[in-house]
């Protein structure tokens, strides 16, 4: 049996929530190592074990994985969640960067001061009403299927729900101008893996608050 796939991060969203995503969606069992202290970090930077100094890293398949675009990548392939052919593939991975551009900006709002963190998460909820949002409104509505790409389920429908709820927790009203897109969320939260993962107890982490921002910080030496 192989053994389950490792995750080293903190114990929070940042840029290891998506992969957690992921692999839920692909109903895939998952172990986690978190980092609470700057000890645990050195360590893994002296065994060599982050390419480039930087977490997440992902054990998986006998590999040592790290840089998350990468990582979201090679899973979404794994696990049949990237299209059936380039034009697919490509088409997700464009979707996949539009709402990880939105979350990184949630993702980063949390280290700044508390008035540059209010402006900063009111432009993540302008942004997804104005720019991101209505462009997945009038993908939905063009083609009319249930999901963004090929009408199968991938990476691209796993994100932008992630996306979606991340946005609703700033502004719970944001899909009201936006009905395909309530539909889509509806949809998507219901397919049994997420539903489980969104369910209390799973390994969703909540959004950021001071204490994960601390140890971040502590760890980091930011």
């Amino acid at each position: 049996m192989a053994a389950k796939p490792k995750l080293w991060y903190f114990c929070g969203r940042g840029r290891m929530e998506s992969i957690r995503w992921l692999l839920a969606a692909a109903g895939v069992e998952f172990e986690e190592e978190f980092l609470e202290t700057r000890e645990q970090y050195e360590k893994l930077q002296k065994d060599g074990r982050l390419l480039f100094g930087q977490v997440p890293l992902v054990e998986i398949d006998g590999m040592e994985l790290t840089q998350t675009r990468a990582i979201l990548s090679y899973l979404a392939t794994k696990y049949n969640l990237h299209g059936k052919d380039l034009k697919e593939t490509v088409r997700i991975n464009m979707y996949a960067e539009g709402t990880l551009d939105l979350m990184m900006m949630v993702a980063v709002a949390a280290f700044k001061p508390p008035e540059e963190k209010e402006e900063s998460l009111a432009l993540v909820v302008k942004k997804a009403k104005t720019q991101h949002f209505p462009v997945f409104e009038k993908i939905l509505k063009d083609h009319g299927e249930d999901f963004l790409v090929g009408n199968k389920f991938s990476w691209a429908d796993i994100q932008l729900l992630e996306a979606i709820l991340m946005v609703e927790e700033l502004d719970a009203s944001v899909l009201s101008d936006f009905p395909l897109l309530k539909e889509f969320k509806t949809r998507i939260s219901n397919i049994p893996t997420i539903k489980k993962f969104l369910q209390p107890g799973s390994q969703r982490k909540p959004p950021p608050d001071s204490h994960y921002v601390e140890i971040v910080r502590n760890v980091l030496q930011l």
